[in-house]
């Protein structure tokens, strides 16, 4: 077996997820209680996006672009972790009047403090921000972020948040296994708005790792940068959560009491002369690239031309879980997915990096190839994979997929050519890459980006969001660099070796390394305690919390 190094992917969510899932049993057992979110009694005021976005200078450049092209949208997929990153600070310091925010995840390190500072710098010139975070994945560090809602500008509201507000693993595992059903429910949203006339929307959470700038972990993933009308219908999701019982503001769990003190001394500590000057990855300066102005710049100005093309806001209800089990009304995004997907004649491209799907996906697929379609599916290997526990849900479906004739490809590790992955090959040679993007390719004339995995936690448990877009020009792009990825040099090509008559065939794993083919029919891994970690896992009854 080769060498792929001795780090381990996000060792701490493999980590924390194995034990998070191992609770859920528990609290299955336990029976946990529903219940509404602490701090749901809190007063709170409705608010919505900029009414009149024309009144803002890009509402009124791009309004103008629209009607220019029958009234569509503008786009530009935004493939590079780090141009994804350059992006955001740029956007917000752009944003002359609003800015809306929706994250799972918002860490505190080097980027999130970056784009922490472009939002107070914002707020402090009287951009009214908004933003709601997730509270599953927060580590200590992470609540620098909270400081900011003692500005008058800025609001911060929490979706669905613990009561307990500190990083303990033992009060927060206490917490969760008393209330697994309300707490198992997340919102895995990722966007952001400008001045209801600018978006940028897809799968990047905030933090070095999204953003591919992080040695020990590169999770791939892509932004579609977006201008135009869709970004009023981007606008009114975030509304309907940031409006929903669900989102509770900041001061309501306690940790604002002193609000104008922790905003006092988040200036004091971010102040010039201690504040980031530098974020630097084999010798690349991120905070000088931000002062370039790009990508954002050639954006606006047409320089870095946008694709102009019909597309829908795809999105579940706040309140998903009731509407999956019928008791409310509302919005389901697979359902939207799926009839696309149904609707496909000839080839079905997928991008995720957590593959577990429900039976009525699983038939789908079977449909699918029995009409011909041909169904390619990039994924994580085990040796990649961020999360060992969706990789243990993962591998029952592989051989009854092979045999359907679908395509399975896994993402390595370590790359062999670093096109289309999103980073630089010098970034790429410590060999911690992984796949965190979610993309659907239609018959490379429809393209889906967005929150989604194909997995059924996506489906029952966490809220989503993004777009189909109807543009053979972004779907050739995607479909290009699918290509580029599924090749031997980057990924496993998985096939079934015949072993007789009445014996189930094996499975195997191509690649090139070297320039040379090779086959495995032991599953490529970082090590042989990963595999029996992967093997235990797989015994355990979590499918649907995977």
């Amino acid at each position: 077996m080769p060498t792929f190094g001795t780090t381990a992917i996000c060792s701490r969510a493999q980590c924390a997820m194995t034990a998070r899932f191992a609770l859920v049993l528990a609290a299955i057992v336990l029976g946990g209680c529903a219940g509404l979110p602490p701090g749901a009694e809190f007063p709170k005021v409705a608010s919505v996006a900029l009414a009149h976005p024309e009144e803002t200078r890009y509402g009124r450049q791009f309004a103008r672009a629209a009607r220019a092209h029958g009234g569509y949208s503008g786009f530009r997929l935004i493939t590079v972790g780090v141009e994804g990153f350059l992006a955001r600070v740029q956007m917000i310091d752009a944003a002359e009047r609003t800015l809306d925010l929706q994250y799972y995840i918002f860490r505190g390190d080097e980027t999130g403090r970056l784009l922490t500072a472009a939002l107070l710098r914002a707020a402090d010139r009287g951009v009214r921000v908004r933003l709601l975070i997730d509270d599953a994945d927060t580590v200590t560090g992470d609540e620098q972020i909270m400081a900011l809602d003692g500005h008058r500008a800025i609001e911060i509201r929490v979706f669905n948040p613990f009561a307990y507000r500190g990083h303990g693993d033992l009060q927060r595992t206490v917490e969760f296994l008393f209330n697994a059903s309300r707490l198992d429910y997340r919102m895995h949203n990722k966007l952001l708005v400008v001045d209801n006339a600018l978006a940028l929307v897809g799968g990047r959470n905030i933090g070095n790792e999204y953003f591919q700038m992080d040695p020990e972990a590169q999770l791939a993933d892509d932004d579609v940068f977006a201008a135009g009308p869709i970004a009023k219908q981007l606008s009114t999701t975030f509304d309907e959560y940031w409006n929903s019982g669900f989102a509770i503001p900041a001061e309501a769990l306690g940790r604002n009491t002193q609000a104008d003190t922790a905003l006092a001394n988040h200036r004091e500590r971010e102040r010039p002369g201690q504040q980031l000057k530098t974020l630097q990855t084999d010798g690349i300066d991120y905070v000088k690239r931000i002062a370039t102005g790009e990508p954002y710049a050639g954006m606006i100005s047409g320089r870095l031309p946008l694709v102009w093309a019909h597309a829908r806001v795809i999105s579940d209800s706040p309140d998903k879980k009731h509407v999956e089990s019928g008791a409310l009304a509302g919005r389901l995004m697979t359902e939207s997915v799926g009839h696309t997907a149904h609707a496909v004649q000839s080839e079905l491209l997928m991008v995720t990096p957590f593959f577990i799907p429900a039976d009525e996906e699983l038939q789908l697929l079977k449909d699918l190839r029995e009409r011909n379609v041909r169904v390619r599916i990039l994924t994580n290997s085990l040796e990649s994979t961020p999360e060992l526990s969706a990789q243990s849900g993962y591998l029952h479906y592989r051989v009854p997929l092979l045999e359907e004739g679908v395509e399975l490809y896994e993402i390595r590790s370590l790359l062999g050519n670093a096109r289309g992955s999103g980073q630089t090959a010098l970034l790429s040679r410590y060999g911690n890459y992984a796949l965190h993007a979610k993309l659907f390719v239609f018959d490379r004339q429809k393209l889906f980006i967005g929150s989604m995995n194909f997995d059924q936690r996506s489906k029952r448990l966490n809220t989503e969001v993004g777009l189909i877009i109807d543009s053979p020009e972004l779907a050739q792009q995607t479909a290009l660099r699918f290509d580029a990825m599924v090749q031997l040099e980057n990924s496993y090509a998985l096939a079934l070796r015949s072993s007789g008559p009445g014996v189930a065939p094996q499975l195997v794993w191509k690649t090139k390394e070297n320039g040379s083919p090779v086959e495995y029919t032991v599953e490529p891994a970082r090590s042989d305690w990963q595999r029996l970690k992967l093997k235990l896992l797989s015994l355990l009854p979590i499918a649907a919390e995977l």
